[in-house]
């Protein structure tokens, strides 16, 4: 058994409060909004180019001690040593021992993305044989098929893919779009994407669903056309990579961004707009797929 021990600090102690706790014997750590479920929660959202978000104004420290750990002196150690005058008020929670491997795979069922498609965790039969069926489990990379997101992307897939196609999964994460893309008949899929942990995760995730992905890192060299190609990112570095992905669609190619909340479509396309049109495709619990296409060749008359 072990016990949950849960701190209210503000957002300029909870930081000094987590690493004190820590030196004082916790097991781990974890910083929550105070407010999560009142009207003053403040949902936070990073991504690259953009400055840290602070903590929360009114923040929850959860540490997780061992049952038989002395958190009188624990908790007047760690907040002496974090600049408090005593130890902030906290409540207790007994967390009982389980089977954390069975309780991690309970929460992670199939996903069904269409009638043809579902994303199935391997300790799990495929809920239909007949579909394709795309065996892959949590792990560090981005790309479950549970976020909104890659939801959008792998339908749109679903659609846009035809065999032979080539395709560009920018920002590959786990590998799923590409993948799937794969799996619906595309003839060649790269992946790519600035994480080595991510394209460890995408090379194993291919081997074990038997398709075939190259793969590369965003710093290497980047020239050929594609069929389609997808990107699944967020929207800062959606725009700053406009030039180059638009460049990377074939005459007669096709398109789709996600990682775009609802609110953010309109700066998406603007920064495309230079160089192909895009529109909003789908939307799905706050987030959007942009869909676009380069248009074909014609021949001088």
């Amino acid at each position: 058994m072990w016990i949950a021990v849960t701190l209210q600090a503000e957002a300029h102690k909870a930081e000094a409060l987590s690493e004190a706790l820590m030196d004082a014997g916790a097991l781990s750590i974890s910083i929550e909004d105070a407010d999560a479920g009142t009207d003053a929660e403040k949902p936070q959202f990073g991504e690259p180019g953009h400055h840290p978000v602070g903590l929360w104004d009114h923040s929850r420290v959860i540490a997780l001690f061992d049952a038989d750990a002395d958190l009188t002196v624990a908790l007047a150690r760690a907040a002496a040593d974090a600049g408090f005058d005593a130890v902030p008020p906290f409540t207790l929670e007994e967390i009982a021992e389980q089977n954390w491997v069975q309780l991690t795979q309970s929460q992670f069922e199939p996903i069904r993305v269409t009638d043809r498609m579902w994303i199935v965790p391997s300790w799990h039969a495929a809920p239909d044989p007949a579909a394709i069926n795309i065996e892959l489990d949590p792990g560090m990379a981005f790309g479950t098929g549970s976020h909104p997101t890659t939801r959008l992307c792998l339908e749109w897939l679903c659609d846009a893919v035809q065999a032979g196609d080539t395709v560009l999964d920018y920002g590959c994460g786990s590998g799923i779009l590409g993948i799937a893309a794969a799996r619906l008949g595309a003839n060649e899929v790269l992946g790519v994407d600035i994480d080595d942990k991510a394209l460890d995760a995408a090379r194993d995730n291919a081997a074990r669903n038997h398709v075939a992905l190259r793969l590369q890192h965003s710093r290497q060299p980047l020239d050929a056309r594609f069929d389609v190609v997808v990107a699944n990112i967020l929207t800062n570095p959606l725009c700053v990579l406009a030039p180059l992905l638009a460049a990377r669609v074939a005459p007669g190619g096709r398109i789709a961004l996600s990682g775009v909340l609802e609110t953010q479509t309109e700066q998406v396309i603007a920064a495309y707009a230079p160089f192909l049109p895009l529109r909003v495709g789908a939307t799905h619990e706050g987030w959007a797929r942009l869909e676009g296409g380069s248009p074909r060749q014609t021949g001088s008359q």
